[in-house]
């Protein structure tokens, strides 16, 4: 028997939760930099996810970066240079707090928000010359290392607490690191892991925190499945593994089905339907959101979009 439909915030939800739903529960996004503030990132986020597309989650990205500048440690005494931030007076809190409360103005409790909020590590890996650079600083500098993704932890956790205080749902936590491309996974447990869980303790009160595992190939999958959020989001059709397997795995809400390099952002229409048809046999259509693996390229043509979207709206689901 068909229920009734839903709201989105409903929707979401009860794939959370592992009910019954009107429909799958979809979402996408890329990268699209309005670079102004929180009030502008907010019209460009409700632009998109709302008034474009009419997508189940509001996902808003990052347009204000953590205030600390790009590409600067070169040494390790650098790393000392990574204060506390003061909440009441940091333009990065506040104006991501306009863009939450500029959201919920708009949408109401009917559709959920969740901030995007990238992991200390990937910060931290973000302040160095290259990516690489954190191996060598943990290995010969690793107490003003740890010392300075402590603090990094400590001011993310007082960012997200601030977004669910601000109305926001959760958040989409980007972790970068967490693959052997990168590092070892012995590595990633002593310079990742930690402060993860540190910063996500500022969302341990909300109902919608998706775990973003980044990366193409060798992550390490099975670390994060402990992790305190409720849905997990990674690039099943490129890296693995799949859905079928993650499901075999965990519990928890999966996000993903699409290919964020294959027909969603190229074409055919017809792979795109393909590809979520498989998707929903994988998981049986509970405890699902169908989505993009990661971001499309920013120039991904919006009748792909478009199409994506349609299909959602008209996938069966099992008996």
């Amino acid at each position: 028997m068909a229920i009734n439909e839903m709201t989105k915030t409903e929707r979401v939800m009860a794939a959370v939760n592992g009910e019954e739903v009107d429909r799958i529960p979809v979402c996408f996004w890329h990268h699209f930099k309005p670079e102004g503030s929180g009030r502008r990132m907010a019209e460009a986020t409700l632009e998109f996810f709302e008034s474009t597309f009419d997508l189940d989650i509001l996902k808003i990205m990052p347009d204000l970066p953590y205030p600390f500048p790009r590409r600067s440690i070169r040494e390790p005494n650098d790393w000392r240079l990574i204060e506390p931030i003061n909440v009441e007076r940091s333009r990065f809190f506040h104006q991501r707090a306009v863009s939450i409360q500029a959201l919920r103005d708009a949408v109401g409790y009917e559709t959920p928000i969740v901030m995007t909020v990238f992991s200390p590590l990937c910060e931290a890996m973000n302040f160095c010359e290259s990516k690489d650079q954190i191996l060598r600083f943990a290995e010969e500098s690793p107490a003003v290392l740890h010392e300075a993704l402590a603090t990094i932890a400590e001011n993310l956790r007082a960012h997200i607490q601030d977004c669910i205080d601000s109305g926001a749902d959760g958040v989409f936590f980007a972790l970068q690191g967490c693959t052997g491309a990168l590092m070892s996974r012995e590595m990633y447990r002593e310079i990742g892991r930690p402060y993860d869980l540190i910063a996500l303790q500022g969302a341990r009160d909300s109902w919608l925190n998706i775990l973003h595992v980044h990366g193409e190939r060798d992550l390490y999958f099975d670390d994060t499945l402990d992790y305190p959020v409720q849905v997990l989001s990674w690039s099943d059709r490129l890296a693995g593994p799949s859905l079928r397997e993650a499901r075999s795995k965990t519990s928890k809400c999966l996000m993903g089905g699409w290919h964020e390099f294959g027909a969603l952002s190229n074409g055919p229409i017809d792979q795109i339907r393909s590809e979520a048809e498989d998707a929903i046999r994988q998981t049986g259509g509970r405890k699902f959101i169908l989505a993009n693996g990661c971001s499309v390229p920013d120039d991904t043509d919006e009748t792909w979009l478009h199409a994506g979207r349609e299909i959602a709206d008209n996938l069966e689901l099992p008996a």
